[in-house]
């Protein structure tokens, strides 16, 4: 009977718990203090507490500090049985180069949702990188009264995730470049002693050997019975220096590493090349860790990523060079959600921050999947998308949910009056100078003009079947009648609903309205479908994001772009989704053509390819 009874009692805590959250007060000042201020006003909860409110239990939290807990994916195992919540993916308009609040509004509306109505919700946000945190933009964890706290603990370090990133990137980079070094200066012999060594007298491939070996179609096990032209095959990898895609990544903006020299100690035998490092979250493996799915999928996929051609024109992947199982276990704690908390005390997954112009800008796939679980069957999780909503949803829907199976219930889709104006004709925005009179003044007919933009990025969504709320995301600068006068144009031009939001004075209190209209499009019938099948050849689904999403009366490939587009085919990679790089700040390639261009041709420069993360990467024009 005793061990029946403990049976019971440990099913009965392995099951879905209900939420016993307890909120933290807030007491809004007017005027709004700065971020950092408010940040360090609230005292937020032990992360313990705060893990033990949401239903999990004490074995599936690591502890970083007092306020940071790493969540394990046994969870999703434990859950598997429970139904998913609802799915909120919050977008923008095309922003002005200030940004137009997309994280304070996915904070307030999930502030909103739990601290106001008492309904489970999640944020899922990109950790940022310290690239952008200490340059013109800042951090990223929200705003006012509404952001994830505390504050700096989200905004420099977090917990290593970026580090490990580099980490990989870096060690990746590092086997490349000796890698040829070696070749360069040994016989077959040599090399084959080095990588099959013999220990004790004997000599045995590794598992990554074996699987190398069967790719090169050499069905042998025994190292002793290769011929030398299979050694020579096996040991040679006759990477094309020139063809060399992988580049180190530092998380700073350090402009002098934009062209570098490697090689040039005496120890290096005078293999010198040009080389460059990137930002530590424009790394493939920032992809990887935002759309893998468990670790094993996050292993296979570092394996496929190809970091140059060999002599004859093939792929050299990682796994050819034999760290996929170094660059893993350097990844296996990265891959774990982070768990933090809003300034109402509700719970915020902070998990991988890829780019949005050579990557799909949306944080990862894991965080979604573990916060769908927790919120329960009537619950919300409420994720952002980077950019405007013709480049970070479009990748979220054609990119993201491929990845995940998962389908959205709403799109929230962020403006402000400012961005408006500014697509209606006003001057130009400019980060660090101060805003044109246009900005700060009642102008309802720039406004007016301004709605052909917002009107665009409705229907864009409206292209995947997802009812779209609008929530207009009010200044103090702007009068009623510019905001009544934007509610009432996204109402007509096919928004479920806009409503104006107060969250960054107000807290959550000034998203409640907004959080209403988001339970009631939840409901909607959605018929949710990709903008393209994986089928088709990579130029037509390059064409269509170009006509049906941007905007443009067609694409133009320069020689180089066609090239990649022939050897990619050829290699079997035309099948992968395709992520745009392109300017954020015009639905077209220029980005002083604001509002709704029309009549562009869209020029496409080159062609790339992340095979790990699985999606190819035009630039389009001259995107940096």
């Amino acid at each position: 009977q005793n061990m029946v009874k403990n049976m019971e009692r440990w099913i009965q805590s392995q099951q879905y718990r209900k939420w016993d959250l307890h909120c933290l007060k807030l007491q809004p000042l007017s005027p709004v203090p700065s971020d950092i201020e408010i940040s360090r006003a609230q005292s937020p909860k032990a992360v313990d507490v705060l893990a033990k409110e949401i239903g999990l239990l004490t074995d599936e939290i690591e502890i970083y500090g007092q306020t940071k807990a790493k969540v394990r994916l046994s969870l999703l195992e434990r859950l598997k049985d429970q139904p998913d919540g609802k799915y909120v993916l919050v977008a923008g308009i095309t922003p002005t180069p200030l940004g137009e609040g997309k994280s304070t509004v996915t904070v307030g509306l999930v502030q909103a949702l739990t601290a106001h109505l008492n309904i489970n919700s999640f944020a899922c946000l990109r950790q940022p990188s310290q690239g952008p945190t200490f340059g013109v933009k800042g951090g990223a964890a929200g705003g006012g009264y509404a952001q994830v706290i505390p504050m700096e603990e989200f905004n420099l370090h977090l917990t290593g995730d970026i580090h490990a990133i580099t980490a990989a990137n870096n060690l990746l980079a590092a086997a490349i470049d000796a890698r040829i070094l070696h070749e360069n200066t040994q016989s077959d012999k040599s090399l084959y002693n080095r990588l099959v060594p013999v220990v004790n007298g004997v000599r045995g491939f590794s598992a990554i050997q074996l699987a190398r070996l069967r790719r090169l179609g050499i069905n042998k096990t025994d190292p002793e019975t290769l011929t030398e032209e299979e050694i020579s095959k096996f040991v040679r990898l006759d990477i094309d220096p020139s063809t060399i895609t992988w580049q180190r990544v530092v998380d700073t903006n350090d402009r002098f590493l934009r062209k570098v020299t490697v090689g040039q100690a005496n120890t290096e035998k005078g293999f010198v090349r040009q080389a460059q490092f990137d930002i530590a979250v424009a790394s493939e493996i920032m992809a990887i860790l935002a759309l893998t799915t468990s670790l094993q999928d996050m292993k296979e996929r570092l394996g496929k990523m190809v970091v140059a051609n060999d002599k004859k024109g093939e792929p050299v992947t990682a796994e050819d060079l034999g760290v996929t199982g170094a660059l893993a276990v350097l990844m296996k704690d990265a891959i774990k959600p982070t768990l933090m908390q809003t300034l109402e005390g509700t719970p915020v997954f902070v998990h991988a921050g890829p780019f949005a112009n050579i990557a799909h800008g949306n944080s990862s796939v894991l965080a979604d999947k573990i916060a769908l679980k927790l919120v329960g069957e009537k619950g919300f999780v409420v994720t952002e998308a980077g950019f405007g909503a013709d480049i970070g949803m479009e990748k979220f829907f054609n990119i993201k949910c491929r990845a995940s199976g998962l389908v959205p219930s709403v799109v929230v889709l962020v403006a402000t009056v400012r961005a408006l104006k500014m697509h209606g004709g006003g001057p130009n925005v400019t980060a660090g100078a101060p805003l044109k009179k246009e900005y700060t003044e009642e102008n309802l007919q720039l406004v007016a003009d301004g709605c052909c933009n917002l009107q665009k990025q409705i229907q864009i969504t409206q292209l995947f079947g997802v009812p779209v709320v609008v929530a207009l995301n009010v200044f103090k600068t702007d009068s009623p009648a510019e905001v009544d006068l934007v509610c009432k144009i996204a109402k007509e031009s096919g928004a479920f609903d806009a409503v104006p939001c107060n969250h960054w004075s107000a807290g959550g209190r000034g998203a409640v309205k907004l959080a209403q209209a988001v339970e009631k499009a939840a409901n909607q019938k959605n018929s949710f479908k990709y903008l393209y099948s994986l089928e088709l050849p990579i130029v037509e689904k390059i064409r269509i994001i170009a006509q049906k999403v941007y905007g443009a009366q067609d694409i133009e490939l320069s020689p180089t772009a066609q090239s990649q587009v022939d050897r990619y085919t050829q290699q079997g990679f035309g099948n992968l989704p395709i992520c745009m790089a392109k300017t954020h700040l015009s639905l077209s390639h220029q980005p002083e053509r604001k509002g709704v261009p029309t009549g562009f041709i869209l020029p496409i420069s080159d062609v790339r390819a992340s095979i790990g993360a699985g999606f190819i990467y035009p630039l389009v024009g001259t995107v940096s």
